[in-house]
């Protein structure tokens, strides 16, 4: 079985090819899927929601088998979450992840976007939110698959589903797929981007690329270089960074089969640019090992202000990141581990800040605002409708400390939305005009266009690199106009994102550390439930969880835990509680406390409701506060069940 050779075979078929993919044929396999259904036919709860630091199991495989497809589609509200959320491949045991990348950057963009991407290998609909990968996957005794949460808030919703063939065996040559995250915030100077260094045999099949322009003019100048089998020389060289991702003249936004950008934002500094290659028809075979690089050169200035040229070919300073694909014989154990969390973020200090928290503190001219609650699973969106064209909103937001800022906002699109301009302390966003590669990009947008079919929160828009002082700011938005198709001139505006930029700040991102739950015995996590830091107390309620019975000694520090005033930590605690079944009759009041507040979060409250029900009919004091509960839409189910669960022992 060659399984990777299907797709490069696909692409050199003569259009009078017939059956290219075996359909006609018998096929020595049993089709399976793991996925994220909920085994309750009651329920339509499909979703699973992890907290910070909380690793899902997206399939548990017993081999021989290859994965075909995996789907997965996120609701989640924290800034930059593609980046956050880490997809682990484990095969026959190993406990090194073959694929080890953030979920984003997998699926074939960077830098923590949603965007569309239509290719051979990977396809990411409905604004990029619906993400496929149709890599194969062989292994030969098992494949485990996870996701792990490694921001700082709950995922609303992650659905997934895995399709894969049991086989009843593979082939001796089969090679293994993987796929790695690497990255340099910043990457300065001489030093060439290195995208994969592994030692063994097999094949390159392809590569996500993102960069942050650390300053202004077209960083991509450089060649890629790949070093086959200890070559001193590289027998493949190229001759730019986009002419490697198959563009000219700089990158644009463009789709295709083999390559495309996702990505791509301009020259100037803090411009964006993310891109793909799948190597399905020229993968480059080694045997021994094989180093891919990128030279880091481009277009540089003497004084960005009144852009004078110092360089077409220099050294720059830019925030590079990437996904290495490759097949080899085995598992790769030699690859360094990737960073945790926020230190993939391009700036890994950066605040968001809520504004629909900020209500009273917006300024409305020519219209009204409102906040619009759950506008999208868990996004709460300062919503601004106003009179007419020239209706501005004013949002105030501090600044901790003076010094060179990123300022960003994530705004929301609809069918009756409009077109915005932003300014910055009352003044216009200013657009570098610098000299350049001739054909490269040189934009700044200067509004945003907030029109689109259906509703999406989460569009990044970029104010700009200023410069701030200590104290209040405001960023005002003013309607411009509205595109033809549109029912009116909304805007949405969901958070403002604040990062330090500058050597300083990104050297800070290397601080950020995996949060640590001692795990000793059932006493030693539950001391943790007191820990200073919610995401520790929230993974210290998930170990108890995971450890079942074995917490019996934790209960009372997990009841305690009801009341902890982070949702994470109570819905943890419910859920770990109810592993301990009748064990924990004790804890019926807190439960029942917890599922009679009118202000409780609808995750909680199934939490405790199905710890009600697995506690059975020790529960029956909780029926009325239950029975209130089936009232609510997106609790019903859960309700439903435990009343179940506690009533037929007592008729």
């Amino acid at each position: 079985m060659k399984a990777i050779a299907l797709a490069a075979a696909l692409c050199a078929l003569p259009a009078t090819a017939q059956d290219p993919f075996g359909l006609t044929e018998p096929r020595a396999a049993v089709a399976r899927r793991a996925s994220s259904d909920n085994p309750d036919p009651a329920s339509n709860d499909d979703s699973k929601r992890p907290i910070p630091g909380e690793t899902t199991v997206l399939a548990d495989l017993t081999g021989p088998g290859i994965v075909t497809h995996l789907w997965i589609t996120v609701a989640d509200s924290e800034y930059g979450w593609p980046r956050l959320l880490r997809l682990r491949i484990y095969y026959d045991g190993s406990d090194v992840p073959s694929v080890d990348a953030p979920l984003g950057d997998f699926f074939g963009v960077g830098l923590g976007y949603e965007r569309p991407v239509q290719s051979l290998m990977i396809r990411d609909s409905s604004e990029g939110r619906s993400r496929n990968s149709y890599w194969p996957m062989p292994f030969r005794k098992s494949c485990r698959i996870t996701i792990t949460n490694e921001g700082r808030r709950r995922v609303a919703n992650l659905y997934y589903q895995v399709d894969w063939e049991k086989r009843a065996s593979l082939p001796d040559d089969t090679l293994y797929f993987h796929a790695r995250y690497r990255q340099a915030l910043p990457n300065s100077g001489a030093r060439p981007y290195e995208f994969l260094r592994v030692a063994g045999r097999g094949q390159y099949v392809g590569t996500v690329m993102s960069a942050v322009q650390g300053e202004a003019g077209w960083f991509g100048e450089g060649d890629d270089h790949f070093f086959v089998d200890g070559e001193s020389t590289p027998s493949l060289s190229g001759t730019g960074t986009e002419d490697y991702f198959n563009d000219a003249w700089s990158l644009h936004v463009s789709e295709g089969a083999h390559t495309g950008v996702p990505v791509a934002e301009g020259t100037d500094v803090g411009a964006r640019m993310s891109a793909y290659r799948w190597h399905l028809v020229d993968p480059i075979p080694f045997t021994r090992s094989l180093r891919f690089e990128m030279e880091h050169k481009g277009w540089t200035f003497n004084n960005p202000g009144d852009g004078s040229v110092k360089s077409a070919f220099g050294e720059r300073t830019d925030l590079l990141s990437s996904v290495a694909f490759w097949y080899q014989h085995g598992i790769a154990r030699d690859q360094p581990e990737p960073p945790y969390g926020a230190a993939r973020l391009a700036h890994a200090n950066a605040l968001q800040i809520e504004v629909d928290r900020a209500l009273a503190d917006a300024r409305a001219e020519g219209g009204k605002v409102s906040v619009s609650k759950e506008l999208f699973w868990g996004k709460d969106v300062l919503l601004f409708v106003p009179d007419d064209v020239g209706g501005k909103l004013h949002v105030p937001f501090d600044v901790p400390d003076d010094g060179d800022y990123e300022l960003s906002t994530e705004l929301a699109r609809g069918s009756d939305y409009g077109k915005y301009r932003l300014l910055l302390d009352g003044k216009e966003r200013e657009a570098a005009a610098l000299e350049h590669e001739p054909g490269a990009d040189v934009r700044r947008e200067g509004e945003f266009d907030g029109y689109a079919p259906e509703t999406y929160v989460g569009a990044l828009m970029q104010v700009g690199w200023p410069k701030l002082t200590r104290g209040r700011h405001v960023l005002t938005f003013v309607c411009s106009g509205r595109r033809e198709a549109s029912a009116g001139y909304v805007l949405g505006v969901d958070d403002i994102v604040l990062a330090r930029v500058g050597r300083d700040a990104w050297a800070a991102g290397l601080g950020v550390r995996a949060p640590a739950v001692p795990s000793a015995s059932a006493a030693d996590v539950a001391r943790a439930l007191n820990d200073p830091d919610p995401v520790v107390r929230g993974l210290a309620a998930t170990v108890l969880r995971d450890r079942g019975q074995d917490s019996r000694p934790a209960l009372d520090a997990l009841i305690a835990a009801l009341r902890d005033p982070d949702a994470n930590v109570r819905l943890m605690a419910g859920n770990a509680i109810a592993t301990l079944g009748p064990d924990a009759a004790s804890a019926v009041p807190a439960l029942t406390a917890t599922c009679s507040s009118a202000a409780e979060e609808v995750h909680v409250l199934r939490s405790c409701a199905l710890a009600l029900g697995a506690i059975g009919p020790a529960a029956a004091p909780a029926l009325p506060a239950l029975q209130a509960l089936t009232k609510l839409p997106r609790v019903e189910w859960a309700a439903a069940l435990a009343i179940h669960q506690i009533r037929p022992a007592r008729q």
